[in-house]
């Protein structure tokens, strides 16, 4: 008896620790959306033409169409060149992200450096 009960607490353990590893995997697969599209746009915008002597920042409105690009509706900058720039880039670039909902507005913050 001492022996089946031994081997009970083992097999439950066992599964109990099956079923924590596997809740990571899930949680995995629930990334945040407006994560993966940034690390797309920081790629998007990795050459640019700027001389820099101060950081710029800017905060860009987006949705993504029916085609997953992104349509960009604003862009909260002082600077109006790195305005034009994002825009000019950004626009109908076609993304992949299958959290991203069609017609859902996301923002992104951008900040170009040296």
């Amino acid at each position: 008896m001492r022996k089946f009960s031994l081997a009970l607490v083992a097999a439950m353990l066992l599964i109990t620790s099956g079923v924590f590893a596997n809740d990571s995997k899930i949680d995995s697969k629930k990334a945040d959306p407006n994560k993966t599209i940034s690390s797309q746009i920081a790629e998007l915008l990795d050459d640019n033409p700027f001389v820099l002597t101060h950081d710029l920042t800017a905060n860009i409105k987006f949705m993504l169409n029916d085609q997953k690009e992104i349509v960009v509706l604003s862009v909260d900058t002082e600077d109006e060149v790195l305005e034009g720039f994002l825009k000019s880039r950004l626009n109908y670039t076609k993304v992949e992200s299958k959290d991203c909902k069609e017609g859902e507005t996301y923002t992104v913050p951008v900040r170009i450096t040296e």
